[in-house]
């Protein structure tokens, strides 16, 4: 199979629909940079890494070890901070702003905006009678839509999706594919990439002589707006209160979230990290790859907790943690220093040479 459409840069015509031609002068409100002056009216078709753009491209540099490739690329223009801009080949423009990687995100969804809803119900979807679904709303095939659902206006139900009984979704959500909510209220500007699952019963049980009895989960999923939830997460339904996920809040895929957890407005929690029932993270949470919290926490805001790090107590505002136990992070390196100098003098004196026993015999 003959690959024709450049799919060696980013943006393959086949999977992104590209917005423009923009002029620099577009560009530079977009992004948040300075008047491009005389430069203001060239036109620019997309976006390009350093060593592959062109001069009709914009591209961006926010790490210094990639100084080298600056100086060769044949970008027409780089977003790049100030102090930087004498360093760009004569042929390239200068975007100077003080957070390249966020400009270069504008200056992404500028190009590469997401596509509108397509307002519709596919024929193969079942929606009940009683949901109230938005005519500007898009929903996909082999979709379910149950009893007294809400569904605002241009939010996208992908294929095979389920909402329960009673969902309310605002607008402009995009739900994928293969994704099931119950017992779940959503904001506005949500994504639920494929396979997540929300609303489900949180794990509760009571012990008994005669074996393990479920609590009922009478909670719900409160999702605030952008929030934004990767493939195969699962976030449970709350036991007597509402499970919620804050304004803002990115969660990365296969994330586990218990009945009753309250996560603040742009968290950031990412692959596979588990958080038990009834922890609370306050506002602008950090948790690494595989991070877990035991239950009934309290995360201080702005805490960053790192990978595969074991949460068992709560953590004060804005304290950074490694390890299982969690701890300080100062803490944990002066461990890991400690017991590598042990290892280390510990291999010296294994490694020096025994007396001989047998000399004067």
């Amino acid at each position: 199979m003959t690959d024709t459409a450049g799919s060696n840069l980013p943006g393959d015509p086949r999977f992104f629909k590209r917005a423009g031609p923009f002029s620099l002068a577009a560009v530079a409100v977009a992004i948040g940079a300075p008047a491009p002056g005389a430069a203001a009216g060239r036109m620019f078709r997309g976006i390009a890494p350093l060593q592959s753009a062109g001069p009709d491209e914009i591209s961006f540099l926010d790490n210094r070890k990639y100084l080298g490739l600056l100086a060769e690329t044949r970008a027409g223009a780089v977003i790049l901070l100030p102090d930087l801009a004498d360093r760009l080949p004569p042929a390239s423009i200068a975007l100077p702003v003080a957070q390249p990687y966020l400009a270069w995100a504008k200056a992404g969804g500028l190009f590469h905006p997401l596509p509108p809803a397509n307002p519709g119900v596919h024929p193969t979807a079942i929606i009940d009678p009683s949901a109230t679904v938005d005519a500007e709303a898009e929903i996909g095939p082999y979709a379910i839509i149950g009893p007294h659902v809400e569904i605002g206006a241009r939010t996208i139900i992908g294929a095979h999706g389920v909402v329960g009984a009673g969902v309310m979704i605002g607008a402009d959500c995009r739900i994928a594919p293969h994704v099931t909510i119950g017992y779940a209220i959503i904001g506005n500007r949500v994504t639920l990439h494929p396979g997540v699952r929300i609303g489900q019963d949180g794990f509760g049980f009571a012990p008994s002589p005669e074996g393990l009895i479920s609590v009922a989960q009478l909670g719900r999923v409160l999702i605030r707006d952008d929030a934004d939830i990767g493939a195969n997460t699962t976030i449970d339904r709350g036991s007597a209160q509402d499970t919620i996920i804050g304004a803002g809040t990115r969660i990365d895929n296969q994330v586990q979230v218990g009945h009753n957890v309250q996560i603040g407005r742009c968290c950031i929690i990412v692959s596979q990290v588990g958080i038990s029932g009834s922890t609370i993270l306050e506002d602008f949470v950090v948790a690494a790859g595989q991070a877990a919290f035991s239950g009934h926490l309290h995360i201080g805001k702005g805490a960053r907790v790192g990978p595969q790090a074991g949460v068992m107590s709560n953590l004060e505002p804005g304290v950074e943690v490694l390890g299982s136990p969690a701890q300080p992070a100062k803490a944990f390196f002066r461990e890991v220093a400690m017991i590598r100098r042990f290892a280390r003098r510990d291999r010296m004196r294994h490694s020096e040479p025994k007396p001989d026993d047998t000399a004067g015999d």
